[in-house]
């Protein structure tokens, strides 16, 4: 599956717009999790408990989409982005979302 933030592919043309894709996952931060950032946070620097939580939620939101642009028939996702929301204190929603597209070489 290719994925871009861009609206078109270099190299290749756009032969079906398949509609809007989506994955969404919901994390929250563990005891241990929140107990190493807290102490982290003291020393100031990069919160690497936070980093790998943050990236860990992307990678399974992007590929939930990439499950769902295949289901949807799509070998590509064009204008892909991230969001997220707060949905209560320490649990978090990311959404990755995107236009599912069939592409072929130029």
């Amino acid at each position: 599956m290719i994925v871009a933030t861009t609206n078109e592919i270099a190299g290749y043309r756009i032969v079906r717009h398949l509609g809007l894709v989506r994955g969404v996952t919901v994390r929250s931060r563990s005891v241990v999790g929140n107990l190493v950032g807290g102490i982290q946070s003291i020393f100031g620097g990069k919160l690497g408990a936070f980093v790998q939580l943050a990236e860990t939620a992307r990678q399974e939101a992007l590929d939930h989409m990439c499950d769902h642009a295949g289901q949807s028939g799509a070998n590509a996702v064009v204008g892909m982005r991230y969001d997220a929301n707060e949905i209560m204190d320490g649990i978090t929603e990311v959404l990755a979302y995107g236009s599912a597209v069939w592409i072929e070489p130029v």
